[in-house]
């Protein structure tokens, strides 16, 4: 193993290295571009043998390492923001033939206006695709978890796509030392993909023809009953994963310092490791306050977010992202799967960080703060701009 300093962009391009992957399709779009840009590097001297496709646009980008994939080639593409908006049509297409790509995707905000800044509401935005999603914390996180997502999504019980996030600039352009394991043990992990094609050249056939009503909701089916497979295939791929490296990420949703709390805060992506120092430090002052990080969004964890609500009175969910429904996404999921659940948590919701704003220990603290109070809000704006700043006035 070694340790390299990196951005998480290039520990996306890292794993892909170490994938063997066979083919890549490349768009350019800030703050994504670095890791084809690597990635081209690799191919142009020769360390990695994969056909390297520079494409019109991302929807090209993703059409044709559907089409690779679906011939039985491992196949990467990354994107960010209104990229993987022009994506939609084809993520369905991915999902729904089940071909196991992996994609790298930057999460960065929306337009209008125009921003480049660090927010989920691209990737929140496709949560209904047939996608498996993971949200890293760190660079490192980045690099194990685009290796462990061939593992899950090549798996003859799953066979589906699965994106890899990570917040743009706090990781994509920042660098930290990240372990590099050795293409042995890579090799070990993550053999040759199992050829399940779909397609064979030179034999005619159709992909994804027309079907009626009645065979079509078996299809669907089909892909709900693989989704459910995802988390007991993690569990699995990790428990080998950290074998071989030593490297835990804890399964889809990992705690800090539950064990007696009264108040536990949800995150996604970087701001969990704010949370953390923030609830150490509430910890020292006496607060009973734990942390747990949604590291996989779809599936959504379901049965875990259940255990921990079991012995905690009030979760506080930070999203990074807005809806346009009565909270943020990941607050409607938390409280769809509590519904049944007896007792059940109050459970607030706190957007913060959209379009590129810090989530400060400060707003963080305030988060506690107002979960601990005696009305906790059902949703809270943090650190709204002025009034006089947004459109309407």
């Amino acid at each position: 193993m070694t340790q390299i300093v990196m951005s998480g962009n290039s520990a996306q391009s890292y794993a892909a290295l170490l994938a063997r992957v066979q083919v890549i399709a490349a768009y350019p779009i800030t703050p994504q571009t670095t890791i084809v840009e690597k990635l081209a590097e690799f191919v142009a001297n020769g360390r990695l043998a994969a056909q390297y496709l520079q494409v019109e646009s991302e929807h090209s980008a993703l059409q044709s390492v559907v089409s690779a994939s679906a011939l039985g080639a491992r196949t990467y593409t990354a994107t960010s923001s209104q990229g993987l908006l022009l994506m939609h049509e084809v993520l369905h297409w991915a999902s729904g033939l089940r071909v196991p790509v992996v994609m790298g995707v930057v999460n960065r905000a929306v337009a209008p206006p125009w921003s480049i800044g660090a927010d989920h509401a691209d990737t929140i935005a496709q949560r209904d695709t047939g996608w498996i999603q993971f949200y890293a914390e760190s660079n490192q996180e980045v690099l194990d978890t685009v290796l462990e997502a061939y593992r899950i999504a090549e798996d003859p019980a799953v066979r589906l796509p699965a994106m890899v996030t990570e917040d743009a600039f706090y990781l994509s352009h920042t660098v930290e030392p990240v372990d590099v394991p050795s293409a042995e043990t890579v090799d070990a992990f993550l053999p040759a993909r199992e050829v399940r094609a779909i397609l064979v050249p030179g034999v005619p056939a159709r992909l994804g023809s027309f079907t009626g009503p009645i065979e079509y909701v078996g299809f669907r089916r089909d892909v709900a009953r693989a989704m459910e497979r995802v988390l007991p295939t993690l569990a699995a791929v990790e428990e080998d994963y950290a074998r071989r490296t030593g490297r835990d990420h804890g399964g889809p949703l990992p705690t800090y310092r539950t064990e007696d709390a009264d108040a536990v805060l949800l995150t996604m992506g970087t701001a969990t490791t704010t949370a953390r120092a923030v609830i150490d430090a509430l910890r020292e002052e006496g607060h009973r306050v734990g942390l747990a990080k949604l590291r996989v969004f779809r599936p959504f964890p379901v049965e875990a977010v259940r255990a921990l609500a079991a012995s905690v009175d009030r979760i506080g969910v930070l999203d990074r992202s807005f809806t346009f429904g009565p909270t943020g996404a990941a607050a409607m999921e938390v409280r769809s799967a509590l519904y049944d659940a007896s007792p059940r948590p109050l459970v607030s919701d706190f957007v913060a960080g959209i379009g590129g704003r810090d989530i400060t220990p400060e707003a963080i603290t305030r988060m506690f703060a107002l979960l601990e109070g005696p009305e906790p809000p059902e949703l809270t704006w943090i650190d709204l701009a002025a009034p006089e700043a947004s459109a309407d006035g």
